[in-house]
């Protein structure tokens, strides 16, 4: 749904987060807002990507000092570069600002569920031996809907 390596067909396949032109119908975006979902895993995508807290392309961060504590819209992790014979994809130069973290070497990802509120996450890097190249920790405390403005449809 969301990826910024240089797979574009699949990074930016609209109709996979609005639904079909014209009617809206059969997007996952507004299903993940309207469940709240915490965050959304992500795959055969060969390479390894998270973003900020993100809803329609905006940032919805849950504040500036700790943006993954009661986030306002769903972390999107990409996570598919372990064993890929085809090589990893590569990114574009630029990262898109909704783009927190990104890495095109072969690694795979582990997460804990700790409690009701607490998710860890680690990126591991397989190429710099075992080395967790990406850690992050997503707190809810309160497991709702986001308040965030509807989808508008889309217009292709």
């Amino acid at each position: 749904m969301y990826c910024s390596n240089s797979d574009d067909i699949d990074c930016n396949f609209e109709y996979t987060r609005k639904g079909l032109p014209f009617l809206g119908l059969y997007g996952l975006e507004p299903l993940l807002r309207e469940f709240g979902v915490d965050v959304v895993l992500w795959a055969h995508e060969h390479s390894y990507e998270r973003t900020w807290p993100l809803y329609d392309g905006r940032v919805y961060n849950g504040s500036r000092e700790d943006p993954y504590r009661n986030p306002g819209a769903p972390v999107h992790i990409v996570t598919g570069s372990a064993g890929c014979q085809e090589d990893t994809d590569k990114f574009r130069p630029h990262s898109p600002e909704w783009s927190a973290f990104r890495s095109s070497d072969y690694g795979y990802t582990r997460f804990w569920a700790h409690n009701r509120t607490h998710l860890h996450f680690e990126q591991v890097d397989v190429d710099l031996k075992g080395q967790v190249i990406d850690s992050i920790w997503i707190v809810k405390d309160h497991h709702r809907p986001y308040d965030i403005p509807e989808l508008e449809k889309s217009e292709k």
